[in-house]
């Protein structure tokens, strides 16, 4: 009996890490082949369009990141959090959505004026109002998106996700090279989040009913309001500074700022996106065993840093060729900016893990309470800094990030056991290497050799030596990734 026991949970574990491994391979393809055409598609709109078009959309675009919060109202989070979510909730929360995103929306249209006079930009009425559009088209897909976590079937992300991005692409490179300026990357957002929905909304056979509860809504509501508050928090923090540059600096100090921002976050979103995506409803689902979600955590920082940190340490000591050969040297500016942010993201799956870990154990009471000691840290650190400069507000994102992921450790000191000394003892192997690596990559471009060329040994170089140690050394994290790798292959 005992035997036949093993067996059976053997077979369990088994086909639980193959659904993870799986829902995060066409996630992680999801978000590769999305960012892959986005990348693309940015190098192109770069080299067309002026750095001051740029400045205007990520101006505008703050306005509708900060709205875009409350279309999820932390309502979805709850919805894959809880366990018994049925058609009553899910139906509840799209109409509750879709009407606060016709309000919002109509809000936009209202004080896109005054937003103009603020900036001294009349031109930015009109942008304001269409852009806004997405707000809307996004009250019909998240709730969708939101049972596509819970049941998992991120094969449908995979569809929609790419389809979107590569439709808005073509129309975005369509109307940049007949000239239409900031209105090519207006239509290339807008017309990426309508298609998006529509094959969603094709794909996904689950459709809203005619039943709305509002005792079912509060129950949700009671769960995902703390985690609106936080998010809300943490995207007007972050934009923030967008704000601030767009009014005290120029366009084009913004233009350059958020594209050194850019190419490291592609990077980033892509992985922590895919794993946060799998890992929040796996987790969910193993709430009541705290060791088990432990581990999960442990794994999933270790692994995904391990992934990163070579990532965000070879960009930023190949910055300078990399900007010459893909944006050209008007692009140069952003430089600085680039390495910065490469350390600042680094460290973001630590974020995701703490906070995944929380949300499942259903402590969004702690997260609430995080959100704020973070911000109230790091807006004054932004207060004291911005006065100094758009490059000192860089680095005050730096220092602020590295005290967040103190903090966003310190519940699960008590929840899981697993204190930030010991987070720092699982990720420091793999930072440690990727910065020799990056050390060892930086000194290489002094080869005289045509750019693009030293770029190429750079990459193979530095690749070669972290995976080279990384055997050499047996890291776990490296033992563990092979091992998947070929436990996939061998099916």
């Amino acid at each position: 009996m005992m035997v036949q026991k093993i067996i059976l949970w053997r077979y369990v574990m088994n086909t639980v890490k193959n659904s993870i491994l799986k829902n995060f391979i066409w996630r992680f393809a999801e978000r590769c082949g999305a960012q892959l055409v986005t990348f693309i598609v940015s190098i192109v709109l770069a080299r067309i369009l002026a750095p001051e078009d740029y400045g205007t959309i990520a101006l505008v675009t703050v306005f509708t990141t900060i709205l875009q919060v409350f279309v999820d109202s932390g309502l979805g989070t709850a919805l894959i959090q809880k366990k018994d979510a049925d058609d009553l909730d899910f139906s509840s929360v799209f109409f509750f959505n879709f009407t606060v995103c016709l309000i919002l929306y109509l809000g936009m249209f209202i004080v896109a004026p005054f937003i103009a006079e603020f900036y001294n930009d009349a031109s930015l009425t009109p942008v304001v109002r269409v852009i806004s559009l997405t707000i809307v088209i996004s009250g019909v897909k998240g709730i969708q998106q939101a049972y596509v976590s819970r049941h998992m079937l991120f094969k449908r992300f995979f569809f929609s996700t790419v389809g979107g991005t590569i439709f808005s692409a073509f129309l975005g490179i369509a109307l940049a090279y007949a000239g239409f300026g900031v209105w090519a990357l207006v239509a290339q957002q807008l017309s990426n989040t309508a298609i998006d929905t529509l094959i969603l909304w094709l794909t996904v056979k689950w459709r809203p009913k005619r039943m709305f509860s509002w005792t079912r809504l509060k129950g949700l509501l009671k769960f995902g309001w703390k985690l609106l508050v936080s998010a809300l928090l943490d995207t007007c923090y972050n934009n923030l500074r967008n704000l601030i540059i767009g009014k005290m600096y120029s366009s084009s100090d913004l233009a350059y700022y958020n594209q050194g921002d850019k190419f490291p976050k592609v990077i980033v979103t892509n992985i922590n996106t895919s794993i946060d995506s799998v890992l929040l409803p796996t987790m969910s689902s193993a709430q009541d065993d705290r060791e088990r979600v432990k581990n999960m955590t442990r794994r999933a920082i270790k692994t995904s840093t391990y992934v990163m940190a070579p990532l965000m340490m070879g960009m930023a000591f190949c910055a300078e060729p990399i900007v010459h050969l893909v944006l050209t040297d008007k692009w140069l500016p952003c430089v600085p900016y680039l390495r910065i942010f490469c350390i600042t993201y680094m460290f973001w799956p630590v974020h995701t893990a703490n906070l995944n870990a929380i949300n499942a154990m259903g402590r969004s009471d702690w997260f609430l309470k995080l959100e704020i000691i973070k911000k109230a840290m790091g807006m004054t650190i932004l207060l004291s800094t911005m006065w100094f400069g758009v490059m000192a507000m860089a680095y005050s994102l730096l220092v602020s990030n590295v005290l967040s992921q103190i903090i966003n450790s310190w519940p699960n000191r008590k929840l899981l056991n697993y204190s930030y000394l010991d987070q720092v003892k699982d990720f420091a192997p793999g930072i440690l290497l990727a910065v020799f690596m990056g050390v060892c990559v930086y000194f290489i471009g002094y080869i005289p050799l045509p750019t693009i060329l030293t770029l190429v040994i750079q990459i193979i170089a530095g690749a070669a030596i972290y995976i080279v140690l990384s055997a050499i050394l047996k890291l776990e994290e490296f033992e563990y990734l092979t091992g998947m790798i070929k436990s996939f292959l061998k099916r």
